[in-house]
């Protein structure tokens, strides 16, 4: 099984070029949805008062993003904005469980709202609980309590981890993190 993988880019732009960088992503990101098996979108962040533009790529696999990574298009791309740039960019790969957990202390990344977080987490959990109780529910009633507890929570973590997070994180984005302008 694979699991999505996610790119988050900081970059610093040329003063006075953001409008360019803008129109440059967008036709790097519109290159990789119909070029790139496995693209699964993107979302973008206007930079807070350090200059920095945020970028978070998704691909539905490692083998998909590398792909994208090596590509003749991405070379090209990259090319084309080099003077855009103020500085390299700061890249981070993610793999799906980052996401649950807090950056070191001094890591300047967007806070999400703690509320929405909790609400949205509150929905996801109750919803599989329920969904998994009825159906595996039945199917486990011999067996001892913390057994059926820990098959539930790993299909669970599993579930969350791997095939509902990474699709719904993108849908909900703008809810989670209120306060960033998106492109």
């Amino acid at each position: 099984m694979t699991s999505p993988v996610t790119i988050t880019v900081r970059r610093k732009v040329r003063p006075g070029r953001e409008a360019a960088y803008e129109a440059w992503l967008k036709r790097l990101t519109e290159g990789a949805a119909t070029d790139f098996s496995g693209y699964l979108g993107a979302e973008f962040h206007r930079p807070g008062p350090d200059g920095t533009y945020r970028s978070v790529f998704r691909f539905d696999s490692l083998a998909n993003l590398e792909a994208f990574e090596r590509s003749d298009f991405r070379a090209a791309m990259l090319a084309e904005g080099a003077d855009l740039f103020a500085a390299d960019a700061a890249w981070e790969r993610m793999t799906g469980l980052e996401f649950w957990f807090d950056p070191p202390p001094g890591t300047k990344v967007p806070q999400p709202s703690p509320h929405r977080m909790a609400l949205v987490l509150i929905a996801v959990v109750f919803t599989l609980v329920l969904a998994l109780n009825l159906t595996l529910g039945p199917l486990m009633t011999s067996w001892p309590l913390a057994l059926r507890v820990l098959v539930t929570v790993c299909i669970q973590v599993g579930l969350m981890t791997y095939v509902i997070m990474p699709r719904l994180t993108p849908l909900i984005a703008r809810f989670i993190y209120p306060k960033s302008k998106t492109l």
